[in-house]
């Protein structure tokens, strides 16, 4: 391990993989930007839905939009599968838009992380389905989610 490497490093071991997805979990309910950035490879290559996005300053870009829509923004991902420098990853989130409407989008992702730990690929699908504010599963304040918070499996989803 270097001092510039983002441990948990490739190979991944099941218990590595688990660590790895929530401290992604935390930097993305954390919604600081430039921090949430510094995971992925300067040149590292996503596609979000049916937006393909390319390297560090396009990453913060992209989620300085989302947050300014997606607000009240929360957060769960859970670990689906893993490989030597591969994960992946099923997750929820809950939001509204500016109008008070309610969503929850559920969604994978497959990452790939390069020698150092740094995310080099993400490919992200997701769906959003309406939801009433009463039926909000996700209320903890904003932030990291709390460790004895139920997860994506302990809540049915």
């Amino acid at each position: 391990m270097t001092e510039n490497s983002r441990p948990p490093l490739p190979p991944f071991s099941y218990e590595d993989a688990i660590i790895k997805v929530r401290k992604a979990e935390d930097a993305w309910n954390g919604k600081q930007t430039e921090l949430v950035a510094l995971a992925y490879t300067p040149d590292s290559a996503w596609r979000n839905r049916s937006q393909f996005i390319n390297g560090r300053k396009e990453i913060i870009d992209f989620l300085n939009a989302k947050w300014e829509k997606e607000l009240d923004y929360r957060l769960i991902k859970e670990i689906w599968a893993h490989g030597d420098n591969r994960i992946a990853v099923r997750f929820a989130y809950e939001w509204h838009d500016n109008d008070g409407n309610w969503f929850r989008s559920y969604g994978n992702e497959n990452w790939e992380f390069d020698d150092l730990g740094y995310m080099c690929a993400r490919h992200a699908s997701i769906n959003d389905l309406p939801i009433t504010e009463e039926e909000r599963l996700f209320r903890w304040p904003a932030g990291k989610r709390p460790d004895d918070h139920p997860g994506l499996s302990e809540l049915g989803l």
